[in-house]
């Protein structure tokens, strides 16, 4: 039961979240961020809704920077909350892991909210940042394989999707490091984290429906579609984007490669560094 009131839960303030956007855009249009702007989304992960979930995470933003709580402190509080979903997740429960997942989520876009905010985006945070999101993302998958360890087919899709989500993030790591734009593609990390989270959200909706005598194979579907989507889609778009990137490579010698930003200037101990494009590098979660 505490696993269908997660979910419920998550429903319901979803619900209110759509229904007050609309009340906006009908009132004064759509929010406009420019994070998003410069995201664009993908084909399965739309910018309107990246500006509907960041219109109403900015007030949570503003307020924690006021608060004085520090970016750093808020990736640390990701990566924490990722952990525990991972641990809900290999025992099975689906609607905590998906509360969890979803709180991780949320500090995860906050963390570069306060940062620019309070001016003190900085190239350790983005390591920082990244660096938690690898963790949070191969835990929470590496919790459903635990889950799925006696089925040898859904315990290797989790594997697929833990190959597909690494090599997703290596292509377009790649790509900057030998200058080359990767195509945007699908399967970026907000897409892949959405629907696994989605996933695991509507497992207790189904496990009822199979409780009052639906097929018993239902009770973990939506967690079983949503990991082959990300790893069927994922090491697709993986595949296409370093076939894009040799493609772009081929017939340039080492001399003609150009990286695709410049070396950042040293930080300085007494102060904070300028957002630069390292700030937009954090928040882009390749």
């Amino acid at each position: 039961m505490v696993d269908l009131a997660c979910s419920a839960g998550l429903v319901a303030i979803l619900a209110v979240l759509v229904a007050a956007y609309a009340v906006r855009v009908v009132s004064s249009g759509a929010a406009s961020f420019d994070r998003v702007k410069r995201d664009k989304g993908s084909l399965l992960f739309g910018a309107s809704a990246m500006q509907m979930g960041y219109w109403g995470l900015d007030p949570v933003g503003r307020f924690l920077a006021g608060a004085g709580v520090s970016a750093n402190a808020i990736s640390t509080s990701s990566l924490l909350l990722g952990l525990a979903a991972a641990v809900a997740l290999a025992f099975g429960h689906f609607g905590v892991a998906a509360a969890f997942a979803v709180v991780s989520a949320l500090c995860d876009a906050l963390d570069g909210m306060v940062a620019r905010q309070t001016k003190t985006a900085s190239d350790s945070g983005e390591v920082l940042d990244a660096t938690v999101d690898r963790y949070v993302e191969f835990t929470f998958l590496g919790g459903l394989a635990i889950h799925d360890h006696e089925n040898p087919l859904w315990l290797g899709m989790a594997l697929a999707a833990i190959l597909g989500s690494f090599m997703v993030s290596y292509a377009t790591a790649k790509g900057e490091a030998m200058g080359v734009a990767p195509p945007r593609g699908s399967m970026r990390r907000p897409e892949r984290a959405a629907y696994l989270t989605m996933g695991a959200l509507l497992c207790p909706f189904t496990a009822l429906w199979a409780a009052k005598g639906g097929p018993s194979w239902v009770s973990e579907a939506p967690m079983m579609l949503a990991t082959a989507l990300v790893a069927v889609v994922g090491n697709v778009s993986a595949v296409r984007r370093l076939t894009s990137i040799a493609r772009s490579l081929r017939g340039r010698t080492a001399g003609q490669i150009t990286p695709l930003h410049p070396p950042a200037a040293p930080a300085h101990a007494e102060g904070p560094r300028a957002e630069g494009p390292s700030e937009v590098r954090r928040a882009a979660n390749g």
